[in-house]
Parts: C-alpha cells; structure tokens; sequence
C-alpha cells in the first residue's frame, strides 16, 4: 500500500514537473495573425481572400468618408496581386514619437494602430479595430505602399509583413519571389519620385501568401463588382473603377482588360430603387434624423495610460424604405458604409418602430379598414419592403473582426426614434400624392394581415390525408394508397387525356395523378386573392397541404416528390414555366428542398426491325440532335429502320406501357430536378415575356428573333 502511494505521488509530481512557465509561448506583432489567420478573417479561402481586400478598399472609402477622396481604383493583375488606388490625403510618412517608427511602417506593421481610435481624423469610418492593413500584410508574400504626400512620392516593401528592399520597387516587372533585403537595424521610407502639387493619395499593391491561402482561393469579380456599385451608391459622388487583367475564362475580362466604372449622386434613394424587384405602391421615402448618446470608452492619455472617459456621441440615421406589389422583404443595412448582413441594433430599432406606426395607424382607422381586433405581424409590415439602412457614428462596437452585426445598444433607441417620426409624418400628410400612397400601403398591409390569418387557418386544416379521408380533397385528383410521405411522388399532368393514359400507366400504391386544365393563372401579375380563388392553384395547393406564401409549412406536405408533367412542344413548356412560377412564388421551400422535378418525356420513338421472329427494338430519343445521331448510328450498322419515325406531340399519344417506361416508371425514367436558379430563371423569362413592361418584351423578340430554330415550331 505504501509503494503505491508513493509512485502514485512520483507520478504527480513529474505530470507537475513536465508543465511549467517555458512551456508557455507568447506570439510577438504579426505572428499571431500568421499563426491563426481565420481569427482575423474569417477562413482561408476565397471568403477570406476577399475580406483582405475588403479591408485595403473600406480604408480607402473611410477617406471618401471624411471628404478627402473621390476616385478609387481596383486593379486585378494577371499575376494574382491586386492594387487599391485613391486619391485622398496618403497615409502620415512622419515618425509616430511612441514608436519611432513612420505612419506608413506602424499601419502596416502594428496591431491595434491608426487614426481610427478617436485621434480626430476619423468621425465615422468602417475601418475601427487598427488591424485591417497589418493583417493584410501579415497574410501577404509581398506589399508595396507607395504616398504621395508634400510634393514627394514615398515607397516602402514588405515580405510576409517584414519591412525591406525589392530591388524590383522601380520596375514593372514585379514579384513576390524576386531577392528580398529585410531591414536590419533601422527600416527606411524611401522617397522614390516627386508628386505633383496638391496631389495625394496612397497606393498599395499586394500577393496573397499561397502558404496561406487554399489554392483554389481566388478574388471573385462578382462580388468586387457588386460591392464597389453598393459603395457608390452608400457614398454619392465616389467614383470606383474596377479593372480586371487576369483574363480568366468565364468572366467578363476574358478576352482582354476589362474595366467597369461605378458612380451614382442619388445616394440611397437610388440604391434602394436598384434592389427593388417589383411594381412600386410608394415612392422611395427617406427617413433621416440624428441623435447623441453618451458611453464610456478608454481613452489613452497624453502619459500612455488607457482612462475611463465618458464620451458623446453623435449617431446620424438615414434610411430609405419603399414598399411594392410583392411580399418578399429585403432590407440592407450598413454602418459606415459597411454592410452588416446580420443586422444588429440599428435593424432592431428599425423593425421595432415600424410595427409600432402601423399598429397605431391601423388601429386609429381600424373601422374604414375593416382591421377589427387584429394586429398585424412584422411580417405583414415587411411585406414588399425594399429598405436601405445606414447609421454613421464614430467608434461603433461590432460582434467580431467581420462586423457582420452592430452591437452599439444606444443605436437602436436613436434609429427607432427617427423612424418613428419621419415615418409617422409621412402616413399622416396631407399633401395629395403622400396621402394617397399611405392609404395605398395601409391596405396593403391589412391585406397581408388578412391572408397571413387565412393561411395559418387553411394550414390547420390541412394535414397527411390516407385514401378514406380523401374526400375532402378535389375529386379530379387520383391520389395513391401510400401514407408515407417520402415514397409518395404527385404528378401534375396536362389535361384529361393525358390522365387517362397516365392512370393505367402509374404505379397506384405511390404514385398519385393531378390534371390541370391548359394553362394556369399568369401569377406573376395576379394578386394573392385572384391566386387563391383560380381553381386550378387552388386545387394545387389544397392537393400539396402545406399552405402557400409566407406560412407555407414544408413538414406538412403530402408527397415527397411534386413531378410536372407536360408535352415535349411549346404549349408544354409554357404550362411548365407557369406551374414553375407559382411554386417559387407560392412554395419556395419546396424547391428549395430540390422536391419539384420536371419530367422528360421522350420527343422520338425509333422501332429498329428485327429479323425473324425477333421482337422489334424500340429506341428513344429527347431532342432533333439525339435522334439524328441515333439513326445515323444505326443506318452504319446496317440496322433498318420502320418509317415513318413517330413523333409525339403529347403525352396522350403514348400508350400506358410507352409512358410508364419512358416517364414514369422510376427503372427507366428521366427527371430534372428544379433547383432555385432554375425557378428564378423561369421567373425571370416570365417576368420579361408575360409582365406588365411591353418594352423589354419587345425588345427581346426582336433581339432573338433571328435565333429561332423553326423545326421547334408546330405548323
């Protein structure tokens, strides 16, 4: 007992012995960023790639901010570096006193450093946490900094955030992997040119260290494009240029540089009609106000010392906000132009003083819009909501290196407050055009409420239904003997004869049949009401059981698979886009869940005769293409063919076996599954082809006119 207490006790003491103070290590300046790079930018992929350039392009804009800048340049080089240009007041080039070194090394080399802490410089920018041009520099093979400041042009290099000498700078010919001299005692901004009078600016030019970096992770032109159009329309009168030399396949530089422009002086007035995708009920109102609110924050003294100071601030709000014909919401919000996807404070106070006006307007004309005890929802406010929101304030506080949401409390008060106000002046002014919008609105919010509350009763009422308690159901619908919703497939089929075929054709214990008469209800111009009373929608929607809209409830589906079937020519594909449309408007998450297939029914049929008493083949093929290639194959093999070839203009000239093989049986059948691009593509062409606008239509036909394949033509 007492031997083992002892090496109990020895094995205590070594564990104790094995871990102690030299064990522990304390990363110094850029290291850490190198060491766990995700902290500061989220991953090490294209996301991240980005965020990097993020943070060198917001520096330039919280110049544009301030006044001090009004032009940017983003250039994409074949080599994989990118360069940011601007025309503001250049990064300092004096010696910072603490640290003894210049304002171009300490931005790029230290943590935690800038103008952005409450110095003066900034009153409101996006860059707040000093660690944007550093990270950037830790996370590259190679910067360079050029500043054009008091007649002079500064230069100055960096090797994974190490300052030195290229002996490239002066040339074009630049790289991240060409002789690197670090600085040994003393780091130098050199002064390599003379700048014009009055002319400023900083220039910085970067690689991505592919020791860092994935090496599939490249910078996405899309998102450059539509984040440096949100900027101009966030800052009226910058002026963004976006030059792409990189020449890679699929994108718009391609077959050479390619170089977009992007400058809008209708600020977010402009912005908010550019996201807007429907038919305006009001015009674009801006809510604008400002409000102060004190926090206390550390301030560093003139001894070094970090002091608790209470500080006012100063929080200015302008929004945008415009309602149209839709029910989908989409609202952007940002904080010093940075955009905050995931909301924050400020989108908080928003929604909280929206539902507050219109409860209290509709309850003050309850009895002239028939409400009655009902309130709406913030859903039914959001309804068809395009809304721009933007605070600026100096030093806000954000949830992480990201900023992807705001956490200043006192914004959410301030922004509620002034949309409160504005908003509530707007519904209850009396000029002509004001006065008729906010009726407009207000009906249209209680018709959102009403639905919202018809829609969650007709939920309730519809659940999984076995084949006894079908009844309820249209009597057109053929519905199958399986109550296992996984298995269960709907087939939405085009007309009776159709149905006939398909009948003797399916596999009754799963497969169930709905007929639709010709082509439905055009939704895209309906309303929800007209939506709802057009039978044919109905019967769809009653027949799925889930509901429609905003309270649609995936889990209460009644079949696992919503298969469109319609004939291989025009009209087919006419009613397949029309059902497409009123599943993405109506009952998105079912095609989100990739539940909704479009069938393919074969165009040929190709009997290859057989010698003897051979029972004869039979091929079939999808498309003109398929079929040419088929017979031409079979004519080298010497094969003889029946003639005439039968071609199927729908799907009531199969008969059940010729169906059930070629589209329904799931052995030997064919789906395209719709995924959402698909449906918003369909959308879209729907929008185009079938909507209000008759310029665009026009303008299509004849742009595609000469395209037209006349073999597709049924004459």
């Amino acid at each position: 007992m007492a031997e083992a207490t002892t090496a109990k006790k020895a094995a205590t003491t070594k564990s104790t012995s094995d871990y102690s103070a030299h064990h522990l290590q304390v990363l110094e300046g850029l290291e850490a960023v190198r060491k766990r790079p995700g902290m500061y930018i989220g991953s090490t992929d294209g996301r991240g790639l980005m965020h990097c350039l993020w943070e060198i392009i917001d520096n330039a804009v919280d110049e544009a901010l301030g006044g001090h800048c009004d032009r940017i340049e983003v250039i994409l080089y074949r080599d994989g570096s990118v360069e940011v240009r601007d025309n503001g007041r250049g990064i300092p080039v004096d010696i910072e006193p603490r640290t003894g070194l210049t304002g171009v090394e300490v931005v790029f080399t230290k943590l935690h450093a800038g103008g952005k802490f409450g110095g003066g410089s900034y009153t409101a920018s996006g860059g707040l946490h000093g660690v944007g041009a550093s990270v950037v520099n830790a996370l590259s093979a190679r910067l360079d900094v050029e500043v054009d400041r008091t007649g002079k042009t500064y230069a100055m290099s960096f090797r994974r955030g190490e300052p030195g000498y290229f002996p490239d700078v002066a040339t074009a010919d630049k790289a991240p992997d060409h002789a690197f001299t670090p600085y040994e005692r003393s780091s130098e901004l050199a002064v390599v040119g003379k700048a014009r009078r009055g002319v400023t600016g900083t220039r910085v030019r970067y690689w991505a260290d592919e020791q860092i970096f994935l090496k599939d992770a490249a910078f996405d032109y899309p998102s450059l494009v539509s984040r440096a159009r949100q900027t101009s329309f966030l800052v009226p009168g910058l002026t963004i240029v976006i030059r792409d030399e990189r020449g890679l396949p699929g994108t718009p530089g391609a077959d050479g540089p390619h170089e977009e422009t992007f400058v809008h002086d209708g600020g977010i007035s402009e912005f908010a009609e550019f996201l807007a995708p429907d038919t305006a009920v009001t015009e674009v109102w801006r809510l604008q106000g400002t409000g102060t609110f004190t926090e206390t924050v550390p301030v560093l003294d003139g001894k070094g010392h970090m002091t608790p100071t209470a500080v006012e601030r100063e929080c200015g709000v302008d929004i945008a906000v415009r309602w149209g014909t839709g029910y989908d919401a989409k609202v952007s919000s940002f904080v010093n132009i940075i955009a905050t996807p995931k909301g924050g404070t400020h989108i908080a106070g928003f929604e909280q003083a929206l539902l507050k006006v219109f409860r209290k307007k509709l309850e003050v004309n309850s009895r002239r819009l028939k409400v009655g005890s009902d309130k709406p929802e913030k859903d039914d406010v959001l309804a068809g909501l395009t809304a721009v929101v933007t605070v600026r304030l100096a030093e806000p506080q954000f949830e992480g290196q990201t900023k992807e949401v705001l956490g200043t409390n006192a914004v959410r008060a301030i922004v509620s407050k002034v949309v409160e106000q504005e908003l509530t002046s707007l519904l209850t002014s009396t000029k002509r055009g004001e006065k008729a919008q906010a009726a407009l609105l207000l009906e249209k919010v209680v018709s959102e409420m009403k639905s919202r509350i018809s829609a969650r009763l007709h939920k309730e009422t519809q659940r999984r239904k076995n084949a006894l308690e079908s009844s309820t159901l249209p009597a057109k619908l053929a519905d199958c003997r399986s109550s296992e919703v996984e298995k269960s497939e709907l087939f939405i089929v085009e007309g009776d004869s159709a149905l006939g075929t398909a009948k003797l054709a399916r596999s009754s214990d799963y497969q169930a049949l709905l007929p639709i008469r010709g082509k439905i209800l055009n939704v895209q111009k309906a309303s929800v009401s007209d939506m709802l009373k057009n039978a044919e929608c109905a019967a769809i929607i009653q027949v799925i059981g889930a509901g429609s809209g905003r309270s649609f409830d995936l889990d209460a589906a009644r079949y696992g698979k919503v298969i469109i079937m319609t004939d291989a020519d025009v009209d087919g594909a006419h009613i397949r886009t029309l059902l497409l449309t009123l599943f993405f408007r109506y009952m998105r998450p079912l095609v989100e869940a990739g539940r909704v297939y479009a069938a393919v029914p074969p165009l040929h049929r190709i009997e290859v005769v057989n010698n003897g008493a051979k029972k004869n083949d039979l091929i079939y093929t999808y498309s003109e293409k398929e079929m040419r290639t088929t017979v031409a194959s079979l004519g080298k093999r010497g094969k003889n063919i029946k003639q005439p070839l039968q071609r199927y203009k729908g799907l009531g000239e199969m008969d059940a076996d010729q169906l059930a093989e070629t589209t329904m049986d799931p052995r030997h059948r064919t789906l395209r599954r719709v995924t959402l691009a698909d449906a918003e593509m369909a959308e879209n062409v729907f929008d185009l082809l079938m909507g209000n606008d008759v310029g665009p239509r026009k303008d299509f036909i004849v742009e595609s006119a000469a395209e037209l394949d006349r073999e597709r033509i049924d004459a």
